[in-house]
Formats: structure tokens, sequence, C-alpha cells
């Protein structure tokens, strides 16, 4: 079908919108082998974060550069978290769609991502070792830490936990519990931020888990600490129309939030912000400033995965990819920024 460009743009609005609201137009897991699948990843560079504009600074994140990410594999995309087990490098990550997956970020002289290599894989299985259908395995967030990942499940809410193991991951061997009341978590509203607090933080590293759009009644978001030696719910300030996708914790002990929202009228944005770390915390309402937003005048899509590390030059990075949710309407995408501390 040959759109005109409003027609286009029209079109992805309405099918990106069918997709955040999460009707299930992916396709179903097919059972069968659950063996690492190698995938051939083609990688277009992105140096331009601002279409069309050179400016690289936007307020204190400073665009790097990025990749658009095509793959003939069908299995390819709807990638909801990674976490890096190398810095800038090695990664591991979860697809929405019941995949685990892994692969290598590679960079230029300058430090500029450059491609991806080594990409595979793999379907994730239940304690049986049986491939689970889609509405079970809606993996949304992951933290990764001493070899463990943590994963945070929507629909069926749970966070489970497996051992990390690039070459075969097995069966989760332990749930924990959220401590967020079942009946609080909506359908397709439920954990999309799993990530490890600061370990000389109050919480010493202890897990927190944040949903994307799960309300109290004064509209503010479930969150809660599940690990360290300060559990309790708490929640997460409502900021216009914007849902969580994922956090990290900063160096500092405030946590970075990536958001995102949709309208017929504006179309997809993504906004990072950043959470006073002493807001997290038991019966309280975490709030702080927003960094950055952007549109889709940007290099942006269906953003939904973010990882903080450290360069080796001491720079304090952010990385972002975002989940396709397999249309051809749109893209999965690997972008960088520095986060200026000044």
């Amino acid at each position: 079908m040959i759109f005109s460009r409003g027609g286009f743009r029209q079109t992805l609005f309405a099918v990106t919108a069918l997709f955040v609201a999460g009707i299930a137009l992916s396709p179903c897991i097919a059972a069968g082998s659950v063996s690492v699948e190698p995938i051939e990843i083609s990688a277009r560079l992105i140096d331009r974060f601002h279409i069309g504009r050179d400016e690289k600074r936007f307020g204190p994140l400073e665009f790097v550069g990025g990749l658009e990410m095509t793959s003939p594999s069908r299995d390819f995309g709807a990638l909801s978290a990674f976490r890096f087990l190398k810095p800038g490098s090695d990664f591991i990550g979860v697809a929405d769609t019941g995949f685990w997956f892994f692969g290598t970020v590679t960079h230029d002289a300058d430090k500029r991502p450059s491609g991806m290599r080594n990409f595979r894989m793999q379907q994730m299985v239940d304690e049986a070792g049986l491939i689970e259908k889609k509405w079970k395995v809606d993996a949304e967030g992951l933290a990764v830490k001493g070899g463990i990942a943590t994963v945070g499940f929507e629909r069926n809410h749970r966070v489970s936990q497996f051992k990390i193991d690039p070459h075969d991951m097995e069966p989760p061997f332990k749930q924990l519990d959220s401590l967020i009341p079942a009946w609080e978590l909506r359908l397709n509203r439920g954990f999309e931020a799993v990530t490890h607090a600061h370990p000389n933080g109050q919480h010493q590293g202890g897990l927190v888990v944040v949903s994307e759009k799960s309300l109290d009644t004064a509209g503010n978001i479930y969150a809660a600490v599940i690990g360290g030696p300060h559990k309790g719910v708490f929640t997460v300030k409502r900021n216009g129309n914007f849902d969580i996708t994922d956090g990290a914790f900063l160096p500092d002990g405030d946590l970075l939030l990536l958001e995102r929202s949709f309208s017929m009228a504006g179309g997809v944005k993504m906004r990072l912000r950043r959470i006073y770390g002493e807001s997290v915390e038991k019966g309280a309402v975490a709030d702080g400033p927003v960094l950055m937003e952007a549109d889709m005048a940007y290099q942006i899509d269906n953003m939904e995965g973010l990882d903080v590390w450290t360069r080796d030059d001491g720079a304090l990075m952010v990385s972002l990819i975002s989940d396709d949710n397999h249309s051809m309407l749109q893209r999965n995408l690997y972008l960088e920024f520095v986060l200026h501390e000044d």
C-alpha cells in the first residue's frame, strides 16, 4: 500500500496506539527448540538526534550516536529491556514476545556506536522447561547483579530470577514478592522498570520495581523496594501523560526513569526524568525534574529500555533501546548519550 506523508503518519500513530494499549498484534511464540539462535543484524548509523540539525546537547544530555537495527529473522524485535554485562559492550536483554537476547555494541575510534555483533536470541521457558504462551512471558523489565537476571513480567504479573548463561538460559529458579497488592496491578501496565539501587545508598543495592501505569487513588504510579533493609511500597508522581518504561540508578543514588507518551495529535514522545534518591522510600511519593523530552522530530520510536554505565574515559553514559512491536512502521533503535553532571 502506498501512503501519502500525512496518511503514513496517521497510520503510524494509529498502529502505535494499538501497541501502546497492549493489543496483541505481534506473532505468537511457536513451540520448538529453545537453543540459542544467532541473528543477523544490519545497523544504520544515526549521527543526529534532532532530525536535520547538528546540535549535540539536549539539556544535560549530549548525543553521542545511535543505530537503527534490522534483521531478516522473524524473531528479532520487540526489545523491551537490556543491561550491560560489560560497560558499553556485551549485553543481555528481554523481548516482550518471550525471548532473551544477547550481543555486543561496537564503537569506533571516536567512541561512537558503530554496530552490533554476535547477536543471538533464545526463547524463555517456565519452571518445567516448557515454552509458554505470549501473555505469560510478556517480559518488560530487567536487572542484573552477581550473575543473576531479575525479570519483571506484566499481564501475568510477577518478578522472577534466572541464572545468567548467555549460551543456555534455563528456567527461573526463584519468584520474588513484589509487595504491591496483585489487585493494584493493571493488566498491561505492570512491571516495566526493575533495577538495583546504588550499593552505597539507603537500600544497599536492593531491588526496586516500578510499574508502567498502575495508579493509586491519587493518580500516582505504584512502585516498591523489594530488597535491602528498607522494603516497602512507594509511588512515583505521574507527571503529565507519560508512562514509565524503564529505569536505572545513577552513581549519586538518584533514579533515572525512561518515560513514554502517545497521542493521535502529537504521536510518540519520550522523556528522561531524574527521581531524587531520597524520595525512593516506603510510603513516599517519589518525584524529580525532567532532564530531556523528545518527540517525532527526533530519532526516537517506542523507547522501552535504558541502562546507565561508565565509559573508559570516566563519562557517565545513558543508553536507550526501542521496541518495534514487530511492526513494519516502527524501528529498533539503539541510542547513546553522555549525562553531564555540571
